[in-house]
């Protein structure tokens, strides 16, 4: 039986010494809601106010922050206004992979092909320590509407 991306980070949080406290349940049950995209931190705490209003700024991305640093999101910084966005990590549930990102709805698609050997060999000599690669534009949904207008 596969994990859930959810379980997997309730998992990385425990093995990290980390308390799972309400407001880190409800963190990940808004992010297990919302796989399937990045989330914009400003939308991300809007919703965490919606049932924490009290709850400070600083909570919010100190959790977020804390997340990236045990795996447990992923960041990427959005290509039109530059804004952090946060996702659950999926690397633990799949291999080495990409994404292709919608501009228009933010949904996001993995990409199983790695173009890393495609730029080593364009390198020769290099070595790579690292590599973020994302694909961005419209997806065929939002392309079919926005011809439709």
């Amino acid at each position: 039986m596969n994990k859930t991306s959810k379980e997997i980070a309730v998992k990385i949080l425990k093995a990290n010494n980390y308390k799972l406290t309400k407001q880190r349940q409800s963190l990940l049950n808004i992010l297990a809601n919302h796989e399937d995209r990045y989330m914009e931190l400003t939308e991300l705490d809007q919703l965490m106010r919606q049932e924490y209003p009290k709850m400070s700024y600083n909570t919010i991305y100190r959790n977020i922050k804390e997340f990236s640093e045990i795996g447990i999101v992923e960041e990427n910084q959005n290509e039109n206004d530059g804004k952090t966005e946060v996702k659950l990590d999926c690397n633990e549930r799949h291999t080495h992979h990409h994404h292709f990102i919608c501009n228009n709805c933010g949904k996001v698609w993995e990409l199983q092909m790695c173009p890393l050997s495609f730029f080593s060999e364009q390198l020769p000599g290099a070595e790579i320590t690292g590599h973020h690669f994302e694909l961005y534009g419209l997806c065929a949904d939002c392309k079919q509407l926005m011809g439709e207008k």
